[in-house]
């Protein structure tokens, strides 16, 4: 009986699917008059210029306000760049582009990469960049690297390693004899240098590097080993095909007495470009991204190099061998050594948000003239960037390039200012700055790759092919994770010696300590919610609370017996809230700090809204205001409720705020612009 029954139940399934499939074959439902299709004409191209508003604001300005220096310098170097074949200039859609030849075997990018060099340096990029003295020689520098890496982050590496890091170096680490020996020379690339600092077994812990150093009193040398192959270094740029010198970063052994870290210079190629004696070099190979760059690993064996090589700005060895130093602490002086190093994570920051400018400048302008779906019947499709959805993809990424890009100016202005007392606000605030820009880069270019849809993956729309060559930014100069933790430390210390000492805070914006524990409000509104009070009370609460929680977890595994260091470990966790909380109120009052300096309406009304873009969707999208209970459930959906409100009330000023960046078209990709045109068979026989 029960078998009966199943079977009637599935033939009467059957016969249900067979009428409603004859009934769709024979359409039997007529289909009214009022949705038939009709044929549309084909797509044209209609620029965003002649459709989308006019700006409210004077895009000139705001540029300025973005660049922050040294506009007329980057608008010469663009020219330059667009006046030689050696930039790869290609005509696409009735337009010249040019881009770097990833398409290339490394090998040809490496060449390539190496002619740019001596081209920029024929035309005097380089004037004053190791022989210039005072902040204007420095922005200028900065100014020009930063142009450079719009073009091309492989040919600003190059440089930067060259510059910032092997000249840095001399200029820091060195004193008089090295000054008037090297740089001068290598301004003018008569050296190539490199940095070897990064070894196979040690990368963000450098005093565990294993390179050694003696000295040889009988002929006044040092002797550099690799002792191991842990020890020998690794992703050297410039080793593998160019530089003719390097810092070697050692541990320095004198008398039987390891003395710590110091920093030597060594020959590695003569001047023919053989490889020198006792130096071994083999390539690392090809990379997901900066393949212009002739990444090398390094072994010393025995190399003798003479005494006046050590760089001895904190240390020196004496000709009969004895260590001399002013700082005795072993710690401090470990500190004073590294203290220069910041110029590497102050370039990354800065070109981390160029390059997040530059994804967005495509997205958001191919969102303006891309449609996609009609929401009517025989409705026209709609633009992208129309689609509430998009608009919450793409503007927050935008309002938060804003706020990086200040910060950055920030950073660069206090770094080129610099005094000996700076060093650990430009440490901390550096570290913070370089994690934050770097991940929020990476985030920005996957989001722009995927609001392109399948014109991201082309090579020549430049998105896609920088996430490749940005990845690295998250780990070099310093694991993102770990310079985070660096930072926590560091307010740790500030906030214990504050407390030790009975006085208030002073430095790195922690002046906000000192006063009374902000509130907030138990219920929000639309207009608090927009307020830079609210703003910076609760991005203030959330810092002074996760600070106080981070010393009281520390003081309370050190009563149970822990060392500090294992202290820190286990409470990872609230490091690393910690390190965002301070970076991202610091960089909320850059953006203040921006404003202020402001004095057109027009501009400080949309700056306006892009700041508490910034601010709310950091409120939105990080936990901690919840976890920590800073906002309320009912808080935090009435801060979603106002992201995708002022998402709208931003739209229609996407495009001026991408123009403000200042970005030639040349420097963009052709999806930015008439990419019908650029796609067209007829662009294809040309």
């Amino acid at each position: 009986m029960e078998n009966s029954n199943l079977s009637c139940s599935s033939m009467e399934k059957v016969n249900f699917r067979t009428k409603v499939l004859s009934r769709h074959l024979n359409q039997e439902t007529p289909i009214p008059n009022s949705i038939v299709l009709e044929s549309f004409p084909c797509l044209s191209y209609n620029p965003p210029e002649l459709s989308e508003p006019s700006a409210i604001f004077d895009i000139k300005e705001m540029r300025k306000l973005m660049d922050g220096h040294n506009l007329v310098e980057r608008d010469w170097l663009f020219g330059l760049m667009l006046q030689s074949n050696l930039f790869n200039p290609i005509e696409r859609g009735g337009k010249v582009f040019v881009s770097p030849d990833y398409d290339h075997s490394k090998e040809q990018q490496r060449e390539i990469t190496m002619r740019r060099i001596w081209y920029l340096l024929e035309h005097g990029v380089f004037k004053k960049w190791l022989t210039g003295k005072g902040p204007e020689d420095e922005l200028r520098k900065l100014a020009l690297l930063d142009g450079i890496g719009i073009f091309d982050h492989s040919l600003a590496i190059k440089i930067g390693v060259h510059f910032f890091l092997w000249g840095g170096a001399i200029q820091f680490f060195g004193t008089k004899r090295h000054h008037d020996k090297w740089l001068k020379d290598s301004e003018d690339y008569v050296v190539k240098g490199c940095f070897a600092m990064t070894e196979l077994g040690h990368g963000s812990n450098v005093r565990g590097i294993e390179t050694v150093t003696t000295y040889d009193s009988s002929t006044g040398e040092f002797v550099i080993n690799t002792p191991c192959e842990s020890a020998q270094k690794y992703w050297i740029g410039g080793a593998a095909n160019h530089a003719t010198h390097t810092i070697v970063f050692s541990q320095l052994i004198i008398d039987g007495k390891n003395q710590g870290v110091h920093a030597f210079i060594a020959q590695i190629r003569d001047d023919n470009g053989d490889i020198c004696p006792n130096i071994r070099i083999a390539d690392c190979g090809h990379k997901i991204g900066l393949n212009g760059v002739d990444n090398g690993r390094i072994w010393f064996d025995n190399v003798r190099v003479p005494r006046e090589n050590l760089l001895n700005s904190v240390a020196d060895v004496s000709p009969d061998g004895k260590y001399l130093t002013a700082i005795k602490d072993p710690d401090q002086r470990f500190a004073a050594f590294l203290a220069p190093l910041t110029s590497g994570r102050v370039t990354i920051a800065v070109s981390a948000t160029y390059s997040a400018k530059i994804g967005l400048a495509n997205a958001i302008r191919y969102s303006l003239t891309r449609r996609a779906f009609s929401v009517t019947p025989n409705g026209p499709e709609v633009l992208i960037l129309d689609y509430p959805s998009h608009q919450r993809r793409l503007l927050p990424l935008l309002a938060k390039t804003y706020a990086m890009s200040f910060a950055a100016n920030y950073l660069k202005m206090i770094y080129v200012k610099r005094t000996p007392e700076m060093n650990k606000v430009i440490h901390v605030v550096s570290s913070a700055f370089k994690a934050t820009a770097s991940w929020h880069n990476m985030r920005t270019l996957q989001e722009c790759r995927e609001a392109c849809g399948g014109q991201g993956l082309k090579t020549e729309n430049r998105v896609g092919q920088l996430k490749g060559e940005f990845d690295v930014q998250s780990t070099f100069e310093g694991d993102n994770n770990v310079l985070m933790q660096q930072v926590s430390k560091a307010l740790f210390g500030e906030y214990v010696a504050a407390k030790k000492s009975k006085k208030p805070f002073k430095g790195l914006g922690l002046e906000h300590m000192n006063t009374s524990r902000p509130v907030i409000p138990s219920q929000l509104t639309s207009s608090k919610l927009r307020q830079s009070q609210f703003q910076n009370d609760i991005f203030c609460l959330r810092e002074r609370d996760l600070l106080e929680r981070f010393a009281a977890e520390i003081s309370l595994c050190q009563a149970q017996g822990k060392n500090k260091e294992y202290a820190f470990t286990l409470n990872y966790q609230l490091a690393e809230d910690l390190g965002r909380a301070f970076s991202d109120r610091a960089v909320l009052h850059t953006f203040l700090e921006a404003e202020a300096s402001v004095t057109s309406g027009p501009l400080k009304n949309i700056l306006d809204l892009v700041r508490s873009l910034y601010a709310l969707v950091t409120l939105e999208e990080d936990a901690a205001f919840l976890r920590y209970g800073y906002l309320s459930t009912d808080n935090a959906a009435m801060v979603r409720k106002e992201v995708a409100k002022l998402c709208s009330e931003l739209r229609p000023h996407a495009l001026s705020l991408v123009s403000s960046f200042g970005l030639p078209d040349a420097f963009l990709g052709p999806i930015a612009f008439n990419w019908v045109e650029a796609n067209a068979w007829s662009s294809e026989q040309n």
